[in-house]
């Protein structure tokens, strides 16, 4: 088996990231990842775990946290998703993705396991399936596991966390847990194992006690027991004061854009001292920060025009994202809006969160997935928001050379509203930028 056959057996199952906003496929169960994991011998428990979920920042979270347990010495097996370009990008060992052939290695391996455990797998039990089986056998010391939905059934959770990470909880996935707050924090809880240690980053009081109920040995609270003193803007990045259970750290830089930052900086520097009991070498700190990279996640792609792309994909991360844009850049020209957005999410709220009304130009694209909207229906939406000047086309190459074409040096290029349309746009802008 090949990496294109790899793929083709993964696509032969069911992909519930594409079916989410299309209707509730099926009742959640760790039934499947269980009997797969009993076949290949647990590898799951192997090593230490650190899980993190939450609504936004658990990514960059992940990224952080993982370059700080490199930085300490340690190998680091990290599973997140969605992938931004490629899937191998899901499944890393100390930052570098699984090669073709490692990975469609594992494809095979699982292939074999299916038939013995006598399951249908989904596709992200597979590829979930794979991280683990990869992480035992390169022997790492430790694993990062960002919660691909929710957390109570997500096919990660077959994992126990030393450490729980909980970023933030917001309205998403509401087809699968809600409709409030709490009920999507309680399938987020279902996380924490009794005797872990919780690193929570959400600050709303009942939410709070909904994870505490789950009982783990040590909580600590944001803006309590961790948190973010000074957050300044910085020549391409944020100079962040932190400070966690153990110790502080200030005039860290961090490399990454948005005050939001410092939050998921925050919450990882505490997670990773949770997991050694202890303070961070201040030095340790600063070099691993330096290291942390997030592609697709207001990432700069080029200058005059300022072409950014980010992967928001719900209103919070919209506004967010836009408030990054207005507040650190403040571009002099005119604002260009590129986005696309998946079936789930409502564009007259997604467009309202990214101010589309404030843009000179929006131009929108139908994201490569299944589950795309159709840009004509966003651009519908956007045009009954009041937006003056609306493009649409369907691809999401051919939607950043419209707004390219019309952008002039002073002017700023934001395409967003999912990873989809970031990673298509990411491998397009790399190559026509200079």
């Amino acid at each position: 088996m090949n990496h294109a056959d790899a793929l083709a057996y993964l696509d032969e199952h069911v992909n519930l990231e594409r079916l989410m906003g299309t209707g509730r496929p099926e009742a959640p169960t760790l039934d499947r990842m269980q009997r797969l994991m009993s076949a290949m011998g647990e590898p799951q428990h192997v090593a230490p775990v650190i899980h993190i979920t939450g609504t936004n920042g658990k990514g960059s979270t992940a990224q952080i946290a993982t370059r700080l347990l490199v930085a300490q010495g340690l190998t680091v097996g990290t599973y997140t998703s969605p992938h931004l370009e490629r899937i191998n990008e899901r499944i890393t060992r100390n930052g570098e993705p699984i090669s073709d052939e490692e990975f469609a290695e594992q494809v095979a391996a699982i292939a074999d396991i299916e038939v013995l455990a006598g399951v249908r797998p989904s596709w992200f039990e597979i590829v979930t399936a794979m991280a683990f089986r990869w992480f035992a056998d390169v022997a790492v010391d430790v694993m990062v596991l960002e919660v691909g939905m929710l957390g109570r059934w997500d096919a990660t959770n077959v994992a126990d966390g030393q450490v729980a990470v909980v970023t933030n909880v917001g309205f998403d996935h509401a087809e699968y847990a809600g409709p409030t707050l709490a009920d999507i924090a309680a399938e987020k809880a279902g996380i924490v194992k009794p005797g872990s240690t919780l690193v929570l980053g959400e600050t709303n009081p009942e939410l709070v006690r909904i994870f505490r109920k789950e009982d783990p040995a040590i909580t600590w609270e944001r803006d309590v027991d961790f948190g973010v003193g000074e957050n300044q803007l910085a020549l391409g990045g944020r100079l962040l004061d932190l400070r966690g259970p153990y110790g502080s750290y200030p005039e860290v830089f961090l490399p990454l854009y948005g005050a939001y930052q410092g939050d998921n900086a925050a919450a990882a520097v505490a997670t990773v001292e949770s997991f050694f009991e202890s303070s961070l070498d201040a030095s340790v700190v600063a070099e691993a920060f330096a290291e942390v990279k997030m592609p697709g996640r207001f990432e700069v792609l080029g200058h005059q025009p300022l072409v950014i792309i980010d992967g928001a994909h719900n209103p919070a991360g919209a506004d967010a994202c836009i408030s990054v844009l207005e507040d650190d850049f403040d571009p002099a020209g005119d604002h260009f809006l590129v986005v696309g957005f998946l079936r789930g999410r409502d564009p007259t709220e997604m467009l309202s969160a990214f101010r589309a009304d404030e843009a000179s130009v929006v131009v929108c694209c139908t994201p490569p997935s299944p589950r795309g909207i159709p840009a004509a229906e966003t651009a519908a939406a956007a045009t009954a928001l009041g937006c003056d000047d609306v493009i649409a086309t369907d691809d999401v190459t051919r939607a950043c050379d419209v707004a390219l074409q019309r952008a002039t040096a002073d002017d700023a290029v934001l395409v967003t509203g999912s990873l989809y349309v970031a990673g298509a746009a990411r491998s397009h802008l790399q190559q026509v930028l200079p």
